[in-house]
Parts: C-alpha cells; structure tokens; sequence
C-alpha cells in the first residue's frame, strides 16, 4: 500500500479513508517515536506525544492542506506537543530551546538517506570512543541508566561517570561537527526500539 505523492495521500485522509491512516502510521511511526524520544528522554511519554499527533491529525484530517509536506507537518506536530508538555517545566533554559529548535530543524530538513547516513557517521564515531567512555556513554545515552545506576552497575564513582560521560560528548561535539552532533540523539533508534 502506497500513495505516490502527499497530496493524494492528504486528499484520501481528508476523505477519511482508513488506509491512508495506516499508511501514515506504518511509515512514520518510528521515526516520530525517534524524534519525539530524542525531546523528551522518556518512552513513555514520546509514545503518548506520538499518539496524540496522529489522533489528532486524523480528527482534524478536513483541515490538512493539501499542498503541504506531510512530513514536515508530523515532524512540527511532534516538535510542538512536546512543547505543550515541556512548557509545563519552569526550568526551561534558553540554551536548551536554542538545542531544541536546532533539532527540529534538522530533523525536517533532512531526506530519509540523509538521516541514515548521519546516523550511521554517528554510531561510527560512538564506536571509535575510549572502550570506558563508550561504555558508560552507551549505558547512559542508550540504556537510559542513571549516574548513580552507572556507578553501582561499573562500580565507580558518580564523578567518574560523570567525567566520562563529559568526555564523550567533548570528543564526538569534536569528530562530528554540529549537524551530526545534532542528529547524535536521533541515533538512539537501538536494535530494542526498533520494533516500537
């Protein structure tokens, strides 16, 4: 199942025909989850930002424009139900709105090819990392752990785990340059989400 462009694809979900509904779901669901995931850290809660942008895509599927980029529509969609839910928390730093916003653009602005090319620069170079700092990296960026989980797991100081986690980053901000440093937090599409 397939529609060869979006304006049919939008004209049959403006008709409300299901299987343009599913196709939107099969092809962008991962890559949304992705994205959203990237914003929030949570899994649970980047699921329920996904649900609700495709919820509410096909309850005000008559007001899609038929001439827009559906991709760039879902990405924005993602980008502003997370903010919804970000806004919530009075900490919001400047400087993290800047990191945000620079997600999102490349997030939008890239092709499917692009993006797996980035990611694939990017797994290169977490692999190319100290064998310590990777590892704690990998627990840290990709597991999910704590500082303190780390630290128990590893048996070493939270400082340690602290320090290798700023070596990390220090060394791929350095081999990566700031569009795939960027996309860095998009690769965390792991063999374990891959079937979300």
């Amino acid at each position: 199942m397939s529609f060869k462009n979006d304006y049919t694809l939008i004209k049959a979900l403006k008709k409300g025909e299901e299987k343009a509904y599913i196709f939107l779901l099969e092809k962008y669901h991962k890559r949304l989850h992705a994205f959203a995931f990237s914003l929030i850290g949570d899994h649970i809660v980047a699921k329920d930002i996904v649900q609700n942008v495709f919820l509410k895509t096909w309850q005000f599927r008559k007001n899609l424009n038929s001439s827009c980029s559906i991709k760039s529509f879902l990405f924005k969609s993602i980008y502003n139900e997370f903010l919804n839910t970000y806004k919530k928390n009075k900490s919001t730093m400047l400087l993290q709105y800047k990191y945000l916003e620079s997600l999102y653009e490349v997030a939008e602005g890239s092709n499917d090819s692009t993006i797996e090319d980035m990611i694939e620069i990017v797994n290169r170079e977490i692999q190319n990392l100290p064998p310590k700092c990777k590892e704690v990296f990998m627990l840290s960026k990709k597991e999910g752990l704590t500082n303190a989980e780390i630290s128990e797991f590893l048996n070493i100081s939270i400082k340690t785990v602290e320090a290798h986690i700023t070596k990390s980053f220090s060394l791929l901000r350095k081999k990566l340059g700031h569009t795939n440093f960027t996309i860095m937090f998009l690769a965390f599409i792991s063999e374990k989400n891959q079937a979300i």
